[in-house]
């Protein structure tokens, strides 16, 4: 399958542009047990599965978590199941069942829905940030500047434009021929990859602008947000007389700064030094980011935040009496 190339007189069509019946996901490169792996991260995604929608459901019952803050948890955790439930049982049948063919259409499909709850992910981390910022920097008018409204309207303009972003990264790729090799050298329809393949036949430089545009957008700018906010945090917190005051403030902030570093650090890591990181290894740290942190989410939340804590013990001892 390393040398599966189109064949023009099986295209969907007679138009100019070349779009082949299918592509063949690769996945690693002559490692041997791989289906270990796979069965490792089945266990990962049921264990996030499980954590975040017992997250949502305490969100979601307890009234006294209906603040703005939980507003963008909700929506941080809702990405979460999403993103893993886009990825994981795709990546299984795939491979564990050795079904790497697959279809033009559903190949564009997993690539929109995959990379729109990865940018979600990264945006509600920012909205989060936000929140914290405001809280510690400007306490004595948090309840003014942060609300409901104000937070529906951030997340609602997060998806908007996320929806927007990832949509124009896939419309651009439907006008590319892919006339030559169909094996895209990832675990997923992955957008690197698979408009590189288009490279001898089409014109892929908008591809490559908007392959430079978007993780900046999605990734850089909103990490700068965070690093910036954190900054301006640490000084806030310096303002503070009161020692107990000082480290109750910082506890606020632990676990979304937990939360940061297990998203952040893998992926910018990987996308920064993509032309050098083996594809085996690239795979692998896409892979795990994909899937760790909505597994690690709960269990931050559960751990470092005390008012969720408290939350989950009042409803779990509800449940029992019921």
């Amino acid at each position: 399958m390393s040398n599966l190339t189109s064949d023009p007189n099986q295209t969907e069509n007679t138009d100019p542009i070349i779009r082949p019946p299918y592509f063949f996901i690769s996945g690693f490169i002559d490692i041997p047990h791989m289906e270990y792996y796979y069965i490792f991260l089945c266990f990962v995604y049921i264990i996030s599965l499980v954590g975040n929608t017992f997250v949502m459901m305490v969100i979601y019952m307890d009234n006294s978590l209906h603040s703005p803050k939980y507003i963008a948890v909700f929506n941080l955790v809702f990405a979460d199941v999403c993103g893993s439930t886009a990825m994981v049982p795709k990546l299984l049948d795939t491979f564990l069942f050795s079904r790497q063919l697959i279809s033009y259409d559903h190949c564009l499909t997993s690539l929109f829905f995959i990379f729109l709850f990865l940018t979600m992910q990264s945006f509600n981390l920012t909205i989060l940030s936000y929140d914290r910022l405001v809280a510690i920097c400007c306490p004595l008018r948090y309840h003014m500047i942060v609300t409901h409204r104000s937070m529906f309207q951030l997340t609602g303009a997060a998806w908007a434009f996320a929806v927007f972003m990832v949509l124009l990264a896939v419309c651009l790729i439907t006008r590319l021929s892919f006339c030559r090799s169909l094996v895209i050298n990832s675990y997923f329809c992955d957008h690197g990859p698979l408009f590189r393949l288009a490279a001898p036949c089409s014109d892929v430089v908008p591809n490559i602008v908007i392959s430079y545009l978007n993780p900046s957008l999605m990734l850089y700018f909103p990490m700068v947000f965070i690093i910036s906010s954190y900054i301006c945090i640490t000084h806030a917190l310096f303002t503070i007389t009161l020692p107990q005051d000082r480290v109750r403030a910082l506890k606020t902030c632990t676990s979304h700064l937990i939360l940061v570093a297990i998203f952040y650090l893998p992926v910018n890591f990987t996308y920064f030094l993509h032309s050098i990181i083996p594809t085996n290894a690239r795979i692998i740290n896409l892979s795990l980011t994909s899937v760790l942190p909505p597994m690690l989410n709960p269990i931050i939340y559960v751990l470092k935040t005390e008012e969720f804590k408290e939350s989950a013990k009042k409803l779990l001892m509800l449940s029992k009496q019921n």
